[in-house]
């Protein structure tokens, strides 16, 4: 039983149920507009659709953790799970079983699906490999992946594409400024064993500054967007999505220390949670 457990918490299952709720989320509300919401929980594809997104992201965790032993003994030495409760071999079969199934069942889906997905597990193997130690480029490729979350609908669901393609926007964003902030977090780690992240680089203040423009950036898109799309429900939902995003910014003005970031971390997934939710409303 406790193997299970730690397995789950490998897998980051409580970030998996995030995407399911996600996918769901942009299949009831974004394609069916609301309408059939039973059709769309039994709807066999959406199921497969998610289940794939869910087991390369699955698989990207464990193999993140794989190469991140010694970062994370420093970093967060409570939550290592590969190499005290699951052997490095059992996990990487792991990765690879998660990985191939998924590679399979998208086959059956689409051969699009199937690409998109075959690209996300070779760049996060890339990513934990190669790029999580050097800066910046690894934040753009995690929220790359997230926003593929929601682009993988797009690709399959091609008559709603458009709001689609938005919310995967606002996950990339959003996403984009939680792992930089999660490098500043895990500093004393990363410094440790040679990494090259942004805060390692530039300095935290530095990075701070960079923040602050991510964030006027972001809400500024995504407020822009419902006004050229003249949507007032989504143009209000973002507004909205704006005042937590504030608050972030007020938060991250005065956080210098690890329990700061760490909390700042927990929030960007809150806004990430709210913008899901916000897709009842558009």
């Amino acid at each position: 039983m406790l193997l299970v457990l730690k397995f789950l918490e490998l897998i980051r299952w409580k970030n998996l149920l995030i995407i399911v709720l996600t996918q769901y989320a942009a299949k009831v509300f974004l394609v069916g507009k609301g309408q059939g919401v039973v059709e769309a929980v039994l709807d066999e594809k959406q199921f497969l659709i998610t289940l794939c997104t869910v087991l390369v992201a699955a698989a990207g965790y464990i193999i993140n953790d794989y190469f991140d032993i010694k970062i994370d003994q420093v970093n967060k030495p409570e939550e290592v799970v590969i190499g005290r409760f699951i052997r490095r071999r059992h996990a990487m079969f792991a990765h690879q079983f998660l990985n191939i199934s998924a590679a399979v069942i998208s086959f059956t889906i689409s051969f699009k699906v199937f690409i998109i997905n075959v690209l996300a597990m070779t760049l996060l193997w890339v990513y934990a490999s190669v790029f999580k130690k050097k800066p910046f480029i690894g934040n753009f490729m995690v929220a790359g992946l997230t926003g593929a979350s929601l682009v993988v609908m797009a690709v399959y669901y091609t008559d709603n594409d458009l709001l689609i393609n938005i919310y995967a926007l606002f996950a990339f964003g959003i996403t984009l400024i939680r792992e930089i902030i999660k490098d500043i977090e895990d500093i004393r780690g990363d410094k440790k064993f040679g990494s090259t992240t942004l805060p390692i680089i530039w300095g935290i203040r530095r990075t701070k500054y960079l923040l602050f423009i991510f964030m006027f950036w972001f809400v500024t898109a995504v407020i822009s967007m419902g006004v050229a799309l003249q949507n007032k429900k989504l143009l209000i939902a973002f507004v909205l999505l704006g005042i937590p995003f504030f608050y972030m910014a007020y938060r991250l003005y005065f956080a210098d220390r690890k329990k700061h970031f760490a909390q700042l971390s927990f929030w960007s997934k809150v806004v990430m949670i709210l913008g899901i939710l916000s897709m009842m409303f558009v």
